[in-house]
């Protein structure tokens, strides 16, 4: 039976949740000397590009941005499959001693994130790393915790969250997905 999908955030509740984390990382992180916002592809790439915009809009600072692909990073690679896509890692710069944000669509088990951090020691050694989230779900399977949280959902098992994106997706929206198996 196909899912039925409850909205969580549009657009507008959007802009106004990442207006505010990154209002929320200029003040936890005093101000923007040594910041760098780094995306997790695919999702978490455009959003540390609003925050960083909502940042240059507020702080008159160009803040730099960049991209991780965890894919090769996964404790979870085999199950991918045997040619598995892999995009662009991009940093602007050299990260050491930096305050790096990493930025992600969706906190769950925690494994996207263990990889970024795998990830980014193979680049060198930031001052301080931060997790922003847009959605924490709960559900860890790892020590992991979001340092700035866009919105905390309660998720049950068989729920899914969806974020959608304008650039990749033609819409922004966060979607709860429930399942109608009956199970």
């Amino acid at each position: 039976m196909p899912a039925s999908t409850n909205t969580l955030l549009d657009a507008r509740a959007i802009d106004r949740t990442l207006r505010r984390m990154a209002d929320e990382i200029v003040e936890l992180y005093d101000g923007t000397d040594d910041l760098m916002l780094v995306g997790i592809q695919r999702r978490g790439v455009q959003l540390a590009a609003r925050l960083a915009s909502s940042i240059a809009e507020r702080e008159k600072v160009e803040v730099p941005q960049g991209a991780l692909d965890i894919t090769l990073y996964r404790d979870d690679l085999q199950t991918v499959g045997p040619r598995p896509v892999v995009g662009p890692t991009r940093l602007p710069r050299d990260i050491d001693g930096k305050t790096v944000v990493i930025v992600d669509d969706v906190l769950f088990t925690g494994r996207t994130v263990r990889a970024a951090l795998d990830e980014l020691a193979d680049f060198g050694r930031p001052a301080r790393i931060v997790l922003a989230v847009l959605i924490d779900r709960g559900g860890r399977e790892l020590p992991i915790h979001a340092d700035i949280v866009g919105r905390t959902v309660e998720v049950a098992m068989g729920q899914r969250v969806d974020v959608f994106v304008s650039e990749l997706d033609g819409h922004d929206a966060v979607e709860l997905s429930v399942s109608r198996s009956g199970t």
